[in-house]
């Protein structure tokens, strides 16, 4: 059996092999056969990723000045023409190379540095080197950037001079605050694929990388520990709804006047808490996986979807981790972090999607901000019978849908008459679907903190109830938030969310009660 096992495995490398060998050869194909235009490179058949071309354009050709979006009408020919010149030699400086749009599995030197998703050893796992620095350029093994998003605010500070490129940062002293240690969970490739399990270790498991082999590998996660100042807990606290412990909850430090006498004014409390910030980093045939797709398709999807941002998602099917241009979330613990692995004890978890508007502005239309306000008092009342609390926040505005959307859709129903029956309605107008978020990636970072059971889950969302659940991880309890904490120009959106089927301990609401259910209109004043 072991025999056969060894040459079942030695086939399906060979025809993993053959399959990439025949993709490259069919888009260096197409980029014969493709019509002469102004694009460099042809990204093949519809159906699959095709391979990989390596296009190169001069540097010259696509030259583009920052600083001319800067130029005013009132300004000279003669000074636009001397900002363009002195931008050319700085972009020769910067990237004296033809620019290369994109590579190929047997690309002269291309050699990806060896990355083996799910393996217990990190020596073996391999680091994830997506930088284009020449010191690492050619054997980088991911596609992308780091820090999602902000890489475009990286990308402007080194066009404008404030930021070298170059830069190599130094991690002493850099290292996590409280550690989450490795898991089980970390070598099983399907438990987590969204982000890299030895992200916050980067620079003590990979220090050779680093130091002897110089390439720019750099920390996906970080873990620190603060202080948690919530107004909202502060009034909890004394309404004696929230027990001062000295540890998990302690009084804050004396205010001071405006003279800079101490006030006599009480303080309030503040929370001491771990947290870790966790950028993505997605394996691709493990996403492909969780949401039922071929890695064809995802990567495909990922590439038109993008404007074509990432060439080497069709052109390099060898490289299995993608660095996505989206917003990372954070982990905040109350109480002991090395409790979370620990099944004899109890655990209260809120999983909370960004909503600016109401987490941070307080807004009324929504219950985001008190749920997740309820969420860290259960948390805190959890770790301090001797358990532990978890909220973790993901950036996912507005559904992942984003705040425009979001704001065209409250434009649509504040004018359209705001029932509940057509809470969901107006979103699927506007967007094409009523929610974008996807929970099947959103249990990883419970499975990277060795969580095996949840006892108190702050939510009512089936998505994310059903993606736990189904991800091997048993919750015992659910809460709902307390009427009393429910906005009234929010009652929309709860009376909605039941009736579709979330989760609640009240009474259940069908479709014929949502037309019942009207939020206010705007108010006709000047603001």
């Amino acid at each position: 059996m072991a025999a056969s096992d060894a040459a079942l495995t030695q086939i399906l490398a060979q025809l993993e092999a053959l399959q990439i060998s025949q993709q490259t050869l069919q888009a260096k194909l197409d980029l014969l056969t493709s019509s002469r235009t102004t694009t460099a490179w042809s990204p093949g058949r519809s159906d699959t990723p095709t391979g990989a071309v390596e296009s190169v354009l001069a540097a010259e050709a696509v030259t583009a000045s920052p600083h001319n979006a800067l130029v005013s009408p009132s300004t000279s020919p003669t000074t636009s023409s001397v900002l363009t010149e002195r931008d050319k030699e700085r972009e020769k400086l910067l990237y004296p190379s033809r620019v290369i749009l994109t590579t190929y599995p047997d690309s002269h030197g291309i050699k990806p540095y060896p990355l083996q998703w799910g393996a217990s050893d990190p020596a073996i796992r391999g680091p994830v080197i997506c930088s284009r620095l020449p010191t690492s350029i050619k054997q980088r093994n991911a596609i992308g950037a780091h820090s999602g998003s902000y890489s475009i605010y990286r990308a402007l500070a080194i066009a404008m001079g404030t930021l070298d490129p170059s830069h190599k940062p130094d991690y002493s002293k850099t290292e996590p605050a409280v550690p989450i240690p490795p898991q089980p969970s970390w070598s099983d490739p399907s438990k987590i694929v969204s982000f890299d399990p030895w992200g916050h270790l980067v620079p003590q498991v990979y220090r050779r990388e680093l130091e002897e082999l110089g390439l720019d590998v750099r920390p996906s996660i970080a873990v620190t520990r603060a202080h948690m100042k919530l107004s909202e807990i502060d009034e909890t606290a004394r309404k004696g709804e929230l027990t001062i412990d000295g540890k998990i909850l302690l009084k804050s430090r004396p205010l001071v006047n405006a003279d800079g006498t101490e006030s006599t004014a009480d303080p309030g409390v503040e929370i001491a808490i771990s947290k870790a910030a966790v950028e993505p980093v997605w394996y691709l045939p493990g996403v492909a996986e969780r949401f039922g797709i071929s890695e064809g398709l995802l990567r495909r999807a990922l590439f038109e979807d993008t404007g074509g941002m990432y060439p080497e998602l069709i052109t390099r099917p060898d490289i299995k981790v993608f660095l996505p241009p989206i917003g990372n979330l954070t982990a905040y613990i109350f109480g002991n972090p090395a409790y979370l692995s620990d099944e004899s004890k109890e655990l209260t978890l809120r999983v909370h999607d960004e909503c600016n508007g109401s987490d941070v502005f307080g807004s009324d239309i929504c219950t985001c901000k008190p749920y997740l306000v309820y969420a860290i008092e259960e948390c805190i009342r959890g770790a301090q019978r001797g358990g532990v609390g978890l909220v973790v926040y993901f950036r996912k505005e507005g559904r992942a849908l984003g705040e425009v959307t979001k704001y065209l859709v409250y434009n649509l129903r504040k004018r359209g008459g705001d029932s509940a029956d057509k809470y969901f309605k107006a979103t699927e107008l506007i967007a094409g679907v009523k929610d974008m978020r996807f929970q099947a990636l959103m249990p990883d970072v419970l499975h990277w903190f060795g969580i095996k059971k949840i006892d108190n889950m702050v939510s009512m969302s089936d998505m994310k109830y059903n993606a736990i659940v189904q991800s091997g991880i048993p919750i015992l309890k659910r809460y709902d938030i307390p009427e009393h904490l429910v906005p009234p120009d929010s009652r929309v959106e709860i009376d909605a969310k039941i009736a579709a089927g979330y989760f609640t301990s009240g009474k259940q609401i069908t479709e014929a009660d949502l037309v019942k259910t009207v939020g206010r209109t705007w108010e006709e004043t000047e603001h």
